[in-house]
C-alpha cells in the first residue's frame, strides 16, 4: 500500500487562507445587549433564538446566500452592544449594506420584559 500523498506546507497556507476569507465573508453575527443582565443561560437560549429566526427568514428568502454559509463552515460570532440605541444602529447599518438581520423580542417569561429586544443577529454576508 503506498503511502498517502504529502501536501506542501505551502498548499497548506494557501488552503487555510481560502477557507479563512471565506469565513470572514460569511459570519453569522449575534449582538446581545449589555443592559439587560440577562444571565448565560438566557444569553444562550436568546442567541439561538436569533440564529434559528434568521436561519428561518433565510430559508424562504435567500437561499444561496444561505448555501455560501453553510458551506464555509456556518461561521458565528457572538458580540455585545451597551444597549437598544446600539442595537438599532447596527441593525440599520446592516440593513443599509443590504445583509439580513433578525431581532428576538423576548417572550418575557423569566428575565425579561415581555417585548425586550434581546438579540440581533446581522448576517451572513
Amino acid at each position: 500500500m503506498a503511502p498517502p500523498p504529502r501536501r506542501t506546507p505551502n498548499a497548506d497556507r494557501v488552503s487555510r487562507r481560502k477557507v479563512s476569507a471565506a469565513t470572514r465573508r460569511y459570519p453569522l453575527v449575534l449582538v446581545v445587549r449589555q443592559d439587560l443582565k440577562m444571565g448565560t443561560g438566557k444569553i444562550a437560549s436568546q442567541c439561538a433564538h436569533a440564529a434559528t429566526g434568521l436561519y428561518a427568514e433565510l430559508t424562504a428568502s435567500n437561499r444561496g446566500l444561505l448555501r455560501q454559509w453553510e458551506q464555509f463552515g456556518q461561521a458565528k460570532i457572538v458580540l455585545t452592544c451597551k444597549n437598544q440605541q446600539e442595537m438599532n444602529r447596527l441593525k440599520e447599518t446592516a440593513e443599509h449594506r443590504g445583509i439580513p438581520t433578525f431581532v428576538v423580542a423576548d417572550a418575557g417569561r423569566t428575565q425579561v420584559q415581555a417585548g425586550s429586544k434581546t438579540v440581533l443577529a446581522v448576517g451572513p454576508g
